[in-house]
């Protein structure tokens, strides 16, 4: 396979301040400028924040998918502001990756079918870029050139292969691309080859694959992960644990869509057939912040602040941003709703989060990040809570507050109410 002619990526990568050390073994210290940091003393609150080196104007990620899949797009995310554009997940083999028409299927509140009513839900069958790596490369070079303060992030997925993804990595990361996204939980597509999700659902697996990619990574590296899993906090733990610096979740939900009940066929028909595919939209936003609450508690105890976490799932407004970042997401991706509502949505979600900042008085995301963690717990704690809370009403409901509350026609009892026996 043809590849382009760059120049040897160095240990320590030169070309600006945003770009962090990589380390040479798993030992983490190497890695530096872990935490975000937002500007404080504006009047306006400010949206930027770093994350693992890498500086940007706002949380919003292009997250991968279709917004991410070429220049013209990627280049328009960053003119129209986006903080971070995360390309569409690329592989060394784009001749394995054949895509069909139809590929999406769209709910809509109302019934079965119904043409009408808002989106709540959406479904994509599709697949990694078909697009040749060389082609994908160029262009990533190309963006890095042109904007060379703005961040891009290099989805990648490979085989299990160490020898192929110590080569996807050291060509991708040639083209300058600030940080990877590994794609560990694509649930349709390709798991004959253990990718994607095959990887994502299996911790020994998972382990040993991001062994090999962060034994060669130069750049800070994320693990994508899948919800089609039952507890999502162990593949995030061992993707950690192996050197990631930051996990994403959650990819799409594993779906059938619905069935045309005038044909029959499930949807997205294909010559009358289809296939399970991930779903997304607004109706995943509340399993995705269940899940970020479950991986941003295990961080917390587990890891401290030296890692990210970007939120996914259903951000169409900027409540729904700001709640990903109350759970502790340091950056909040979206797909499904540029795919909706066009590159300018940007403009929207930070004017809306920045009327939620205004609200409480925050000044820079990190001044709420997390605040909302500390609210969840276990069913047993609440129940102590609550009968905890009974108890308190009642002891304070028990006898007169004021001499203003004695009655005379209720004295004998006010009396006795008040004594402790």
């Amino acid at each position: 396979m043809a590849s382009l002619s760059f120049s040897p990526i160095r240990a320590k990568p030169s070309g600006g301040d945003f770009r962090p050390f990589r380390r040479q073994s798993l030992a983490r210290p190497s890695r530096v400028a872990f935490r975000v940091f937002a500007s404080e003393g504006q009047a306006e609150p400010d949206l930027s924040v770093t994350v693992n080196g890498l500086h940007m104007p706002n949380p919003f990620v292009i997250g991968s998918g279709p917004p991410g899949t070429n220049y013209t797009v990627m280049k328009r995310a960053f003119d129209e502001g986006w903080g971070a554009v995360i390309a569409k997940t690329v592989s060394l083999d784009a001749a394995k990756v054949i895509n069909v028409t139809p590929r999406y299927a769209r709910l809509r509140v109302g019934a079965n079918g119904s043409a009408k009513g808002q989106i709540i839900g959406w479904e994509n069958i599709e697949l990694i870029s078909d697009r040749p790596l060389e082609t994908m490369l160029k262009e990533f070079k190309q963006l890095k050139e042109e904007y060379p303060d703005r961040i891009l992030i290099a989805s990648i997925m490979e085989e299990y292969d160490k020898a192929a993804w110590e080569e996807l990595i050291d060509r991708v990361e040639q083209t300058g691309i600030d940080a990877l996204e590994i794609n560990f939980s694509c649930p349709h597509g390709m798991p004959e080859r253990k990718m994607g999700a095959a990887v994502g659902q299996d911790c020994a697996l998972l382990e040993e694959v991001c062994g090999w990619i962060n034994a060669k990574a130069t750049v800070p590296v994320w693990a994508k992960m899948t919800p089609n899993i039952t507890d999502i906090t162990q593949p995030a733990r061992v993707a950690l644990s192996s050197g990631c610096e930051g996990v994403s979740a959650i990819n799409t939900i594993m779906s059938v869509m619905g069935i045309n009940l005038n044909t029959l066929r499930p949807e997205p028909c294909v010559e009358g057939y289809s296939t399970p595919g991930g779903y997304s939209c607004k109706a995943v936003h509340p399993i995705a912040l269940g899940k970020v609450m479950s991986i941003a508690k295990m961080m917390k105890a587990e890891f401290g602040e030296d890692y990210s976490l970007s939120g996914i799932g259903g951000v169409e407004t900027g409540g729904d941003a700001a709640e990903f970042i109350l759970l502790g997401a340091n950056t909040v991706q979206v797909c499904t709703g540029v795919m909706m509502h066009g590159y300018g949505l940007v403009k929207k979600l930070c004017s809306e989060l920045k009327d939620f900042m205004k609200m409480h008085n925050f000044s820079s995301i990190e001044d709420f990040r997390g605040a909302s963690l500390e609210y969840f717990t276990t069913h047993t704690d609440l129940v102590q809570r609550q009968q905890e809370a009974i108890r308190q009403r009642k002891a304070i409901r028990q006898g007169l507050q004021s001499d203003k509350d004695w009655t005379g026609d209720g004295f004998v009892k006010e009396s006795e109410s008040m004594v402790s026996n």
